[in-house]
């Protein structure tokens, strides 16, 4: 293999692994985020006509993400104690677009304890909107209860396999 031909596979895996951090990091932001209660800083990590469907609660752009974080709901929660917890993600890329799935918890403060509320199951469809690190947008974040329903056990797994994936996230994706 020639010097040339080793560099460009060496300046592709480096773009890779560049970009899978990108995406682990963005996935890892959104927990301080909301927990901090910054509307706009937590609406910045989806594009501008980003999803976000979580279970019986569908936000359909990023203006609706902005005022979930800003609702009384939410700043009510933080405001007792909460911490939102996304594990590490799995990431795939294919080129401008990802994948990536992992779990949550959701511990809050109640009478001086905290008590585990939610588990959850996370994918992340995500688009490259500019250079570098902070390129990556989410596009489309389905979130479903780990309450042994079998749609999020499902979730879970295209979103490591690639098989199965609802449309909303790219059926076509090949990752």
């Amino acid at each position: 293999m020639s010097i040339e031909a080793r560099l460009e596979a060496l300046e592709t895996r480096l773009a890779r692994l560049e970009d899978e951090q990108a995406i682990s990091r963005l996935v890892a932001a959104y927990g301080p985020l909301v927990d901090a209660g910054v509307p706009d800083e937590v609406a910045a990590l989806w594009t501008t006509d980003g999803v976000y469907d979580v279970d019986e609660m569908y936000m359909g752009d990023q203006e609706a993400v902005r005022a979930m974080v800003a609702g009384e709901a939410h700043q009510g929660l933080i405001a007792r104690g909460a911490a939102h917890f996304l594990g590490p993600a799995h990431v795939t890329v294919d080129g401008d677009t990802a994948r990536a799935v992992c779990h949550s918890v959701l511990v809050v403060h109640h009478k001086e304890k905290f008590f585990l509320a939610r588990a959850g199951a996370h994918l992340f469809s995500l688009v490259r909107t500019g250079e570098g690190a902070d390129g990556w947008r989410i596009r489309h974040r389905t979130t479903r209860v780990l309450d042994g329903r079998e749609e999020s056990r499902v979730l879970l797994a295209a979103g490591v396999t690639g098989v199965g994936l609802p449309a909303e996230h790219g059926a076509g994706f090949t990752g």
